[in-house]
């Protein structure tokens, strides 16, 4: 039987390693801005970053952190979700949701009122109450899709 929970590597350090190699693989930065950023967030008094891992059985099935700022032109603007993702082996099970979920109750946790992302995907968010605030343009220029919701208590 399955068990999947959502765990934050500040609080289990152990994973800190392997959570430097699953962001890594899947996302396009390197292993050491990963390992980096999210060493420095077991410790700092800061709010953010914050880093999450899904997992089930042991084993990472999903991903996401809470961040300053992520990449995108709209400093104004934070938290922001970023690196969501869930395993191919694991998509239609509304994990996902689950992660957005999870992520607004961090949010209000730590005191923020709204969260935030940016993404090139159309119609996902919107199925699970984000809303569509406006385009921003990452540093190479890029432009992508932005979006807030309610942080949730």
């Amino acid at each position: 039987m399955d068990k999947i929970s959502i765990i934050a590597v500040r609080e289990y350090p152990d994973y800190l390693e392997r959570a430097a190699d699953y962001f890594a693989s899947k996302w396009d930065f390197p292993r050491i801005v990963y390992m980096d950023c999210i060493a420095s967030s077991l410790t700092t008094d800061s709010p953010l970053p914050r880093w999450y891992l899904m997992i089930n059985n042991d084993r990472i099935i999903g991903s996401y952190g809470l961040i300053t700022n992520d990449f995108i032109s709209r400093q104004d603007l934070w938290p922001w979700i970023c690196a969501v993702y869930i395993e191919e082996s694991e998509r239609g099970k509304a994990l996902g949701a689950r992660l957005l979920e999870h992520g607004c109750k961090e949010a209000a946790k730590l005191g923020f009122p709204m969260v935030y992302l940016c993404t090139d995907h159309v119609g996902y968010y919107e199925k699970y109450g984000w809303r569509y605030i406006g385009q921003g343009y990452k540093y190479a220029g890029s432009e992508h899709r932005l979006y807030e919701a309610h942080s949730k208590k």
